[in-house]
């Protein structure tokens, strides 16, 4: 396997790659290390992950972080309503029976973590750790045991231990710095915006049923906005809804009306809207319609 064929890889499953970041899932796939994603929200990190589950075939698990996530979100907890109803339905058979099997893997609900490192057959699954910035300091010191040695200790069993590890992506949007030591056990890629002529080919591949044309005037507009220091400007997944948008309801080029009419698949926030408009939407299709080399 080589970084060409990687990159031709995800464009088969649909997922334009830069040098950089096609570089950087081989290294990960090579030497079997985590992979952090830093970025804007909307850059394609999260695709990542889903484009290499499509094509290792291994089953994509996503542990979506968020304030106050612990272990039994993450890792497993057990089922003690089905526990009550074994214990109550083995009384009749001797107390101390039912006790002993009330701790066992059929009790046990396995969250993504534990199935990541506990599959038995086929390829490694891809696990995907989103936004690990919003969690907090204890789960990204836990974090940075499990993907130490790949293994879950559950006292009342025993230690799951991964016999070949996940494909892992971390990703992060950056609302907090991800602490160094979670960073040495990574390796790390900061996703960019893609550049025009990149971003059109991702249109194209990703909205079908919009004409060539308009891809270009849509990359064209995106990129115009980006330079607009808006509060939250516009990733490639507004990029492809914008122009699938369009492509509805009959455009096969950008003008003010309908770009007006549509804003609010590209923009989600009331004051950058308000601030386009108020720049002038003129502006924004003049730029959108620039002639390209």
């Amino acid at each position: 396997m080589t970084v060409d064929a990687v990159a031709a890889a995800l464009a088969g499953h649909g997922y334009l790659a830069g040098e950089g970041l096609a570089t950087s899932i081989f290294l990960a796939l090579a030497l079997h290390r985590p992979l952090l994603l830093e970025g804007e929200a909307g850059v394609g990190k999260t695709e990542v992950a889903k484009v290499l589950s499509a094509w290792t075939g291994g089953a994509l698990l996503r542990l979506q972080c968020y304030e106050g996530i612990d272990v039994s979100q993450a890792v497993y907890e057990w089922d003690y309503a089905r526990q009550l109803l074994h214990l109550r339905a083995a009384e009749a058979g001797g107390p101390a029976a039912a006790e002993d099997e009330v701790y066992s893997e059929r009790f046990l609900v396995r969250r993504p973590l534990l199935m990541a490192i506990d599959h038995s057959e086929g390829p490694p699954p891809v696990l995907l750790i989103d936004e690990v910035d919003r969690a907090d300091d204890e789960f990204e010191a836990f974090l940075l045991e499990f993907l130490s040695d790949y293994a879950v200790s559950i006292p009342e069993l025993k230690t799951f231990r991964a016999v070949e590890p996940p494909v892992v992506i971390i990703t992060s949007n950056r609302t907090r710095d991800v602490h160094d030591a979670l960073k040495r056990r990574c390796l790390y890629h900061w996703v960019e915006h893609p550049d025009f002529e990149r971003e059109v080919a991702i249109i194209r591949m990703r909205a079908p049923e919009a004409v060539p044309k308009l891809a270009l005037q849509v990359a064209g507009a995106v990129e115009a906005l980006r330079d607009m220091h808006l509060y939250k400007p516009p990733g490639v997944a507004e990029s492809i809804d914008w122009t699938s948008a369009l492509a509805a309801l009959g455009r096969s080029e950008i003008d003010e009306r309908s770009l007006d009419l549509t804003l609010g698949t590209v923009l989600k926030y009331q004051e950058d809207q308000a601030r386009v408009r108020a720049g002038g939407i003129g502006d924004l299709v003049r730029a959108a319609l620039l002639p390209r080399e």
